[in-house]
């Protein structure tokens, strides 16, 4: 499914009145229509309830206009607040407004704090259309008194587009915003709306149809889509008979050091749950008895190690031969900034000929030297968390933060790789400039080694053939998906990285059974 800016929205808004000639009342009156029925089913209908709406002057005002229009027609009781005096609105607001007015519906006009107050103490829903897609600057003042009525109220709200007070592009809180249980969007979701902290005020997202021809949403060239099960489901490859497991890749993990070899593990681990036919983990040659005691599927390649038990100078060298008939190659789990590290990987990322997949200290040692991006020769994916993302751009992480979308995709684009930047709603950034947001996971994930066991999933994917960003996509979805099953199995205060590879099979199955 397309996410869409602001921009977007209005673009196609104009294209769908000026090049397919549908009436602007018209859509906004499908608007209304869209919002009651969401509201219907989602109430389990309006039958003895009173409904109370606060509008503002701009076209969610009149969305709102609009649907207290069709409730009254319905019975339902309504009343409105409108935070602006009539003579404020204009166009389809403005013809929304003349026809409730003749109507037996109350609105109250530039209604102070003290109406909007009653009207949310006779309600037994609130519906929020005070601002739409179009917030560009921070609540203050009336507004903000109002959304902290809504928030307080302790009744259902139903916001129309987006809350009120959410930045319809980043999903950041301007000052403060409306805390809604229903949120009815238009034509496609906004970016505010699944990005974070705006996907915590929306509730339950619903995408109501207002009659746009799919050839006006195509026109605008979208490049933002949403990871859900349709998306994923359609990207399980299924295995013929007569195969073999040469024909599902064979990845090289380079990971772990004296006290983190468990990193590797987890990630050969998650690759082979992933469906890669064969894993061989590179490690220090002290690692190699604790690797083969905790990983009989995988194949152990010794390397050369430091004194301090890490992988030494002269590893790259042996890598490289190694690998030279593997498929793809994961690095930087466990590995540690030990400076014999941190040169083995600049040496090797660029002679690397097969794709790779770079995460922790594989990142690490990228800091300062980016350079070395412009030299690769096969495809690349990156998996930052916002801290390594912020040391690797070299910008804080509340820049990282407060745009991650934008964030990802200029670096991915600049640099020529896949971006995952891990966190609520992962971002997927594509060298094309295609981004993707994922819908799966939780906070129960946020403990060691979910990151490692992400690594292998992708690395994993990418090793049986397929590209770096559908490869990145599908195992980031699945990765969110089994720790989605492993926590209502263990609770999100217990679960561990273990327990979200034992769930990979389990999600794979969900989706083989969505198709």
């Amino acid at each position: 499914m397309k996410i869409a800016t602001v921009e977007e929205v209005r673009n196609i808004d104009r294209r769908a009145v000026r090049e397919f000639g549908i009436p602007a009342a018209a859509l906004m009156e499908n608007a209304a229509a869209g919002v009651l029925h969401e509201m219907e089913k989602w109430l389990g209908g309006l039958e003895g309830l009173r409904i109370g709406i606060v509008c503002g002057k701009g076209n969610n005002g009149g969305d709102g206009l609009a649907l207290a229009r069709r409730l009254y027609i319905r019975g339902i009781p309504v009343r409105v607040a409108l935070l602006a005096p009539f003579s404020a609105l204009s166009g389809e607001a403005k013809m929304n407004l003349d026809i409730l007015r003749r109507t037996g519906v109350e609105i109250i006009p530039n209604a102070s704090s003290a109406a909007v107050s009653g009207i949310i103490s006779w309600s037994d829903v609130i519906v929020d259309a005070i601002f739409g897609v179009g917030l560009s600057s921070l609540l203050s003042g009336r507004f903000l008194d109002v959304v902290d009525m809504i928030n307080s109220s302790r009744r259902p709200v139903v916001s129309i587009d987006i809350p009120t007070g959410i930045n319809a592009d980043t999903g950041e809180v301007m000052a403060g915003a409306v805390s809604a249980d229903l949120t009815v969007t238009m034509c496609l979701p906004k970016r505010g709306l699944v990005l974070y902290p705006g996907a915590l005020y929306a509730g339950k997202v619903c995408v109501a149809d207002i009659g746009i021809p799919p050839e006006a949403i195509e026109k605008e060239g979208i490049m933002t889509e949403l990871i859900d099960m349709d998306w994923a489901s359609g990207e399980i490859y299924y295995r013929p008979p007569d195969t073999h497991k040469g024909d599902y890749g064979h990845l090289l993990v380079v990971a772990g050091s004296m006290g983190k070899a468990g990193a590797a593990v987890m990630t050969a681990k998650a690759a082979l749950r992933a469906g890669s036919g064969l894993v061989s983990v590179a490690v220090p040659n002290n690692l190699v008895p604790v690797i083969h005691s905790q990983l009989q599927e995988a194949m152990c390649i010794a390397v050369s190690e430091s004194i301090d038990g890490t992988i030494g100078i002269g590893a790259a060298d042996a890598l490289l031969k190694a690998g030279s008939k593997m498929t793809a190659c994961a690095i930087g789990p466990g590995l540690t900034t030990h400076p014999e590290v941190v040169q083995t990987i600049r040496d090797l990322i660029p002679r690397l000929t097969m794709p790779m997949v770079l995460d922790a200290d594989g990142l690490n040692a990228l800091a300062g030297r980016l350079d070395i991006l412009k030299q690769l020769k096969a495809p690349a994916v990156l998996t930052p968390h916002p801290g390594e993302m912020s040391r690797l751009a070299s910008a804080s992480t509340e820049d990282v933060q407060q745009d991650r979308l934008g964030f990802a995709s200029a670096f991915a684009t600049r640099y020529g790789v896949t971006l995952v930047l891990k966190g609520a709603a992962t971002v997927i950034a594509a060298p094309d400039g295609m981004t993707y947001i994922n819908t799966t996971g939780n906070p129960g994930m946020a403990t060691a080694g979910t990151g490692d066991v992400l690594t292998g999933m992708i690395a994993g994917l990418i090793a049986q053939g397929r590209p770096a960003t559908k490869a990145a996509c599908l195992a980031v979805f699945l990765h969110g998906l089994a720790g989605d099953l492993a926590a209502e199995d263990k609770t999100e205060q217990a679960m561990t990285a273990g327990d979200v590879i034992e769930n990979i099979p389990k999600a794979m199955k969900l989706l083989d059974g969505h198709n």
